[in-house]
């Protein structure tokens, strides 16, 4: 058995999350009980499983490391060219109108979300703002299908929070958001100097935790029933990648 690559506070939040469904649909303790030998059972043959077809995976660390490579502080300009996809800069002209529909999609409805009132915020402030800089990820034949952006950009202290969407339902699922998200902490740490990057996750969202994971970022703290969400109250998970 290896040592876990899982942080802790990503453990209890997700934990957290779980208890609180269970309390809702009432499990007794020994309910409880017996979820985690459930639990164990099932985890113990899919590692065995695994191991038999030679499928473990692979620090989380390691793969950000090896995905990033060293030219993670080279400086680059747009259009940032990607295997599969292109980031180019935003244009208010045009691009505005792509928000309408990707903001509308319940895959988007987190792009803009504060994290302080958990309302949306409005696309278009957020593009006037000089503290925001915004992508447009597009296929190689120039398809839009979604954005990345630095929000609260703070060139004194060299630091951003780095949002992004896949608004193409249709693209989703093929790896273009961790593709477009090496290429944006490429340009954040690059061009723009960042020193670091931080973002925000609800804690319900166990495969934004982990790609966020694979790209190198890191669990810094827990924001208990920050966002108040469709009636339900849920925790935010504060996550940042910093230059050293």
């Amino acid at each position: 058995m290896t040592g876990s690559t899982i942080p802790d506070l990503t453990i209890e939040a997700l934990a957290r999350g779980f208890c609180r469904e269970a309390a809702t649909y009432g499990f007794t303790q020994l309910d409880y009980v017996k979820f985690v030998n459930v639990v164990l059972d099932m985890s113990m043959r899919a590692n065995a499983d695994a191991e038999d077809a030679g499928t473990l995976p692979e620090s989380p660390r390691k793969a950000a490391d090896e995905a990033v490579g060293e030219s993670v502080f080279k400086a680059a300009a747009f259009p940032l060219q990607g295997p599969n996809l292109v980031i180019r800069e935003f244009d208010a002209t045009h691009d505005l109108t792509l928000f309408d529909r990707w903001l509308a999609d319940p895959g988007g409805r987190y792009f803009l979300l504060s994290r302080t009132t958990a309302q949306q915020e409005d696309i278009c402030e957020v593009a006037r703002s000089s503290t925001s800089i915004l992508g447009i990820i597009t296929l190689p034949d120039g398809r839009p299908i979604g954005s990345v952006a630095f929000l609260d950009y703070d060139p004194a202290q060299h630091k951003a929070e780095l949002r992004k969407l896949i608004g193409e339902a249709d693209q989703r699922g093929k790896g273009l958001a961790k593709e477009a998200s090496m290429l944006w902490i490429r340009y954040g740490l690059g061009t723009l100097g960042l020193h670091k990057i931080y973002l925000s996750t609800l804690h319900t969202n166990s495969r934004n935790v982990r790609l966020n994971e694979e790209l190198g970022f890191r669990t810094e703290g827990i924001l208990r029933n920050e966002v108040l969400i469709d009636g339900v109250y849920h925790d935010v998970l504060r996550m940042g990648l910093s230059r050293d």
